[in-house]
């Protein structure tokens, strides 16, 4: 069975956000599996619901989350202009660990300002990490929004 400090769980969590507020989505894009699916299902779906028979907002496997982040590199992404820049994340807990890896939760808060709007993304992130020898990797992550409003979540462009 795997193990692993809780610190250091809390510390790649805490590197991802970094990451994301920086816009550094290329560095990002490696902490995942070459296998790894990213998830933000729609707000009215049971947190077990599938992508392949439910409309998710975001449902990338590791191919499409690569070909996510090239469009948003370019200066032409106007979509995420200015960057979403604000993550905060809070209550990790490690749900289980074995030969598989870890799946942990965390509750996050992304903001968003655009237009002279500020959008604010609450929510849990559920993931599944792989330990590679002291490196850990995503293989999935699925982020639940927690928020009904429907203008926020019409406006989901970016990572979570």
């Amino acid at each position: 069975m795997n193990t692993i400090e809780r610190s250091k769980v809390e510390d790649f969590l805490f590197h991802e956000a970094d990451l994301l507020d920086q816009w550094r989505l290329p560095e990002w894009l490696e902490l995942f599996t070459d296998n790894a699916t990213y998830e933000v299902p729609c707000t009215d779906l049971p947190p077990d619901a599938s992508s392949d028979v439910s409309l998710f907002y975001i449902a990338d496997d590791r191919f499409r989350l690569g070909e996510r982040v090239k469009r948003l590199m370019k200066r032409t992404a106007h979509a995420e202009f200015p960057h979403s820049d604000s993550r905060l994340i809070g209550n990790i807990r490690i749900r289980e660990s074995d030969d598989d890896g870890l799946r942990l939760s965390a509750k996050f808060q992304t903001y968003r300002t655009k237009d002279g709007t500020t959008d604010v993304y609450i929510g849990t992130a559920n993931y599944r990490l792989r330990i590679n020898g002291d490196r850990l990797q995503i293989r999935d992550k699925r982020c639940l929004l927690a928020g009904d409003g429907l203008r926020p979540s019409g406006r989901i462009s970016i990572v979570l």
